[in-house]
């Protein structure tokens, strides 16, 4: 068994900040960092809109800095991923898929969210060479550039609109005839002179060797398929918080599966603290993230000094 005062359980920039401000605070954290540590900027080429780095940092070398300075002030890796937890008494319990038991006075639970991703070859193949889910992102790389866009909520009408901003054309690819977005967002998508809406259709396959060329869809009535020559592809089909082990402990979430705040990163468990994409659906960027890290390791701390 191995004891500590507090758990991070999650290796983005979110879990890595809070391990930082933990261990330097002598707490002496374990950071359940997962098998494939590092979040979603592992993914990542290029990060521009970190701060303190001018010239831009590719993303699994920020998160390998962030590690190297939280292990620095002694905080302690362990490449497992939680299958289960035991929040119902104290210490708490986690158990690692190597059968692992690790008890804390606190957890802080950062564990991000994955954008949902159509499941093509070429869509895995591709990203980070033109293929994105993060407008907010990624955007600035496609200026002058043609660009398509999937789906239908509220987050692809975002996507959409911000990406107009530098593309010099957006495609939305929508595989219905209505859009489950809000009126006021598919007016605005509809009315800009720069998207194109291409409805009743679905993506067969994004096109490209190196770098994404272009982006086949097909009509779902007629089967006609067509290509749309392009250099940008981004799925905005929503994203997946990795909540289901805390649920099943007791953590409380949304309906869409974000564990909910109760008082800035308090969960609905005293002692259990959140941080990150997990319980942010709308801001899901590093820098929030690191911040929202910052924040619940400064709880964590406070709650066990008293």
């Amino acid at each position: 068994m191995n004891q500590s005062d507090l758990v991070i359980i999650g290796s983005g920039p979110a879990g890595l900040t809070a391990a930082i401000y933990a261990a330097r605070a002598n707490l002496k954290p374990v950071v359940l960092a997962g098998l494939v540590p590092g979040g979603q900027l592992m993914t990542t080429s290029e990060v521009e809109n970190y701060p303190g780095f001018p010239e831009g940092i590719m993303g699994p070398e920020l998160m390998d800095k962030m590690t190297k300075q939280a292990e620095r002030f002694g905080a302690t890796m362990v490449y497992e991923n939680v299958v289960s937890a035991d929040f119902q008494s104290k210490p708490f319990k986690l158990i690692t898929q190597s059968n692992a038991e690790f008890t804390a006075k606190a957890v802080i639970i950062s564990t991000g969210a994955e954008a949902k991703w159509l499941g093509l070859e070429s869509e895995q193949r591709l990203r980070g060479k033109g293929v994105s889910a993060c407008a907010t992102c990624d955007g600035f790389f496609f200026k002058g550039k043609d660009v398509v866009v999937v789906g239908g909520g509220d987050s692809a009408m975002e996507e959409t609109l911000f990406l107009t901003k530098f593309a010099t054309k957006v495609y939305l690819v929508h595989r219905r005839e209505e859009f489950r977005a809000s009126k006021i967002m598919v007016e605005r998508v509809k009315n800009h002179p720069q998207v194109e809406l291409v409805l009743n259709s679905e993506t067969v396959e994004v096109l490209g060797d190196q770098n994404v060329t272009g982006v086949k869809v097909k009509n779902v009535n007629t089967n006609e398929e067509r290509t749309i020559a392009a250099q940008g592809f981004f799925a905005a089909i929503g994203h997946t918080p990795a909540t289901k082990v805390f649920v099943d402990a007791g953590i409380e979430v949304d309906s869409k599966g974000y564990i909910v705040v109760k008082d800035h990163t308090h969960t609905n468990i005293e002692g259990v603290f959140v941080a990150g994409d997990v319980h942010d659906p709308r801001y899901r960027q590093a820098v929030t993230a690191a911040g929202f890290g910052c924040m619940a390791s400064l709880d964590a701390e406070k709650y066990l000094a008293h």
